[in-house]
């Protein structure tokens, strides 16, 4: 509550006296006279004398207020011209702000604005100020180009401008300057330098959250729940990734890693963390000999919370575990349910191996050549070439169709219309490569499974053998779109209005002109 002494200025500022919103807003920024120290409160009473042109209000503004401050302005931007002034009157603070915001708002400045905001940042940068050397090397280096940094074995006196002042600004404490450094050494593959950078760095988080990890070793779901920025979580896993190249003895160390990261979180490292404690990789296989004895218990519970957090790869990892026999909770159902999930969310490696055992087992279960073909399918369609080259089996044999094709050319266009069944028939025996007698007995609302056409028709034609076509293409399906909605209702057995099968032979000869 303000003051008595307070209430005049109050009442001058609201009417607009920029001496009176000066003077508030210091006694805010500071919490004097009674008031109660609030920085927000502060820059509105400062930002309001400044749009008046109070030089004081510039100074204090240049010298007090943070960057993180004036961006919850509307248009921060508008601010520029005081930090500017502020910096000209000889606060070196000023400086770095006016150059962040002209540099972060290019379009609303012309090119003198963003010269001097430039050479702001030289002048602190050469007062040593690590701040700005790292804005200014961001700035350097978004010039010269992602791809122009020399090769590692360059001298210092090699280095670009930029790279000069990001390695000043990292070895002074900067974070944000060291983590742009780890991401060059990682884009380049120096796996040396980002362990010898990120390592300090990843150190540092551990103590930070010590405490937080104790749990999170031997009960995975009461972990406690901490916060970690994302370039934070994802030193974390590179590093982890980088110490498990390094031998048998890294995993220790990179499990640490792993588990601040899935404390925090992170699926990933939720994931990564199942694997290490399972003892496989991403493929299944087993890495026994190099990090020790499986903890099954501890790789379902990590896995379980990555999977349930929308992690495909999670689920198929769990998939391979509960198909091992030294697995005492060992569970096909489950595995198959598990590596089901994966594929419906995806996974191109559990869609093909989805599809494997789905054909593998066709024997043994209903329609499961039908179901290998949908999950060929979805593999296929993202690029994997043995699901493309398993469904070369079943493209249409469109040499066998060549007759419906020169049969349809001899129907007439009135007679298409009064016969739309055989038409029909035709048009998917030259689409799908039937013979003549699969396209006449074809079951076509019993055959279109979606993705493929079952064709069976032994019970009619005790010589045909079932065989199942790939439906490839939006032609193809249209196709069968059109022969479902006519055949919807229809009966196509000989009880149905097409009649038995020398019926339907006589109908095509008699339709085509080859007499009976």
């Amino acid at each position: 509550m303000a003051t008595r002494n307070n209430l005049p200025i109050i009442r001058a500022a609201r009417t607009g006296a920029a001496t009176a919103q000066l003077a508030l807003g210091t006694r805010y920024f500071f919490g004097k006279s009674g008031l109660p120290q609030s920085p927000g409160t502060a820059f509105y009473w400062l930002e309001r004398a400044a749009r008046q042109g109070l030089e004081d209000a510039f100074l204090m503004i240049g010298e007090h207020v943070p960057y993180d401050i004036v961006t919850t302005m509307s248009r921060p931007h508008e601010a520029a011209p005081w930090y500017e002034k502020a910096f000209d009157a000889g606060v070196l603070g000023a400086g770095l702000t006016f150059a962040r915001l002209v540099l972060d708002n290019p379009r609303h400045f012309d090119a003198a604005a963003r010269r001097k905001a430039v050479a702001a940042l030289r002048d602190l940068a050469e007062r040593d100020n690590h701040d700005a050397q790292w804005m200014l090397a961001q700035h350097l280096n978004n010039m010269a180009g992602p791809h122009d940094h020399p090769a590692a074995d360059d001298g210092p006196a090699d280095l670009p401008a930029g790279q000069v002042l990001l390695q000043k600004a990292a070895d002074a404490g900067i974070e944000a300057a060291r983590y742009s450094l780890l991401e060059q050494a990682w884009d380049s593959a120096d796996g040396d330098a980002y362990l010898a950078g990120a390592a300090p760095l990843a150190e540092a988080l551990l103590q930070r959250h010590r405490s937080a990890l104790g749990l999170a070793c031997n009960e995975p779901q009461q972990a406690a729940a901490l916060t970690l920025e994302p370039h934070e979580i994802g030193l974390l896993l590179r590093l982890a990734q980088v110490l498990q190249r390094h031998g048998p003895s890294s995993p220790v160390r990179s499990r640490k890693l792993l588990e601040l990261a899935a404390v925090a979180g992170s699926g990933q490292a939720r994931y990564q963390l199942g694997l290490l404690h399972a003892c496989i990789d991403e493929d299944g296989r087993r890495t026994f000999p190099l990090y020790g004895t499986a903890s099954y218990k501890k790789a379902v519970a990590w896995l379980l919370l990555s999977a349930n957090g929308g992690h495909a790869p999670a689920w198929h990892a769990l998939s391979h575990i509960y198909a091992r026999s030294e697995f005492s909770h060992r569970d096909l159902p489950t595995s198959r349910r598990y590596l089901e999930r994966a594929a419906e969310m995806g996974l191109l490696a559990a869609q093909f191996e989805l599809a494997n055992n789905a054909w593998r087992n066709r024997r043994d279960t209903p329609q499961g050549d039908i179901s290998a073909i949908y999950w060929w399918q979805q593999a296929a369609r993202q690029g994997h070439p043995g699901s493309r080259e398993a469904l070369q089996q079943f493209a249409p044999r469109l040499n066998q169709g060549a007759w419906a094709g020169a049969a349809l050319d001899r129907i007439p266009a009135r007679s298409r219309k009064a016969h739309p069944f055989l038409c029909t028939r035709l048009e998917l025996a030259s689409a799908f490569g039937l013979t003549r007698p699969e396209a006449l007995l074809l079951d076509v609302g019993g055959a279109d499974h979606g993705h493929c056409l079952e064709v069976n028709i032994g019970q009619h034609h005790a010589r045909s053998r079932r065989r199942l076509i790939a439906i490839d293409g939006a032609q193809q399906r249209s196709l069968m779109n059109l022969a479902g909605r006519l055949f919807g209702d229809v009966d196509c057995g000989y009880s149905g209005p097409e009649g038995n099968y020398r019926q339907r032979q006589y109908r095509l000869a008699t339709l085509v002109g080859e007499g009976r």
